[in-house]
């Protein structure tokens, strides 16, 4: 349950971090910008691992994410909200 809610922070934080960098107005609310954070953070933790960035394993008894995790979850959330962009043109 812990690491559930620790994903979801996680989520919510990088998604609202790359919704204020990325410039424009999004409709969507509070729950796509949670969803979006966490397809991000899938996405930036894979990056981060291939590149070295993070550990190749982390502790899953940790729920509260690391500073590198919230670095490359926003990161990942950043690309996923462009992509979102991208597509819905």
């Amino acid at each position: 349950m812990g690491d559930l809610v620790g994903w979801i922070l996680l989520g919510l934080v990088a998604g609202a971090i790359a919704r204020k960098v990325i410039p424009g107005e999004e409709k969507g609310g509070c729950l796509l910008t949670i969803v979006l954070g966490i397809i991000g953070a899938v996405v930036g933790g894979w990056i981060g691992r291939n590149v070295g960035f993070l550990p190749p394993d982390p502790n899953p008894g940790d729920w509260l994410p690391s500073l590198g995790s919230v670095v490359t979850a926003t990161v990942g959330a950043m690309i996923v909200l462009l992509l979102w962009k991208w597509l819905r043109k």
